[in-house]
């Protein structure tokens, strides 16, 4: 039988660790405030060590990007099958005020887009990629709502689509500059109140 002979030593360090090592520096600090040294000495590497586990800085927050799509906003999609558009509004909001409030204050999608402002940006296209997807998702189900008659008032879904999302980034950048949970439950008891739908 042949063996297959390995070139190099092999790994010392378990890359789902270092990945979500990676994600909450990615965090707490955004794509441009995390240097290598932060996420090397975070993630317990040396440089040579995630450059041949993860590539780049830029492949890495991608990584880590897909990683907190898949653990942290696992609620987005339960959401989006409420029920109603006011369900949809809640379980959003929730998941949201969870989501920050428990390892790193803030939502690491507010961060990367507030990041994305420049042009220059390596993760530009690919963080915006991603908010227009999560967008679109929204608004068909916005608009499978109206189509319904889940609305009291006439609206249309793209102005109630951009409505929750800036509820929810408003409530993110409050959490980020200290807000508390009950703070944060009060502003989307709020909306909810206010929501234009049964």
């Amino acid at each position: 039988m042949e063996q297959v002979v390995q070139r190099g030593r092999p790994r010392e360090f378990d890359t789902d660790e270092a990945l979500a090592s990676a994600l909450r520096v990615f965090w707490a600090k955004g794509y441009d405030g995390a240097s290598l040294t932060d996420l090397t000495e975070a993630m317990g590497i040396t440089r040579p060590s995630l450059y041949a586990a993860f590539g780049n800085k830029e492949a890495l927050f991608k990584r880590a990007l897909d990683l907190y799509q898949e653990e942290k906003l696992a609620y987005v999609e339960s959401a989006l099958e409420a029920p109603t558009a006011r369900g949809v509004a809640e379980r959003m909001l929730t998941g949201t005020i969870d989501n920050i409030t428990s390892e790193c204050r803030g939502c690491l999608g507010v961060i990367a887009t507030v990041s994305c402002s420049n042009q220059d940006s390596p993760i530009r296209d690919d963080v915006q990629a991603r908010v227009q997807s999560a967008r679109c998702a929204i608004d068909e189900r916005m608009q499978r709502a109206i189509d319904e008659g889940d609305f009291t008032i006439p609206v249309e879904a793209e102005a109630m689509t951009r409505y929750l999302l800036a509820l929810l980034q408003g409530i993110s950048v409050q959490a980020g500059s200290g807000a508390s949970r009950d703070e944060l439950e009060r502003v989307a008891e709020a909306a909810l109140t206010i929501w234009p739908g049964r």
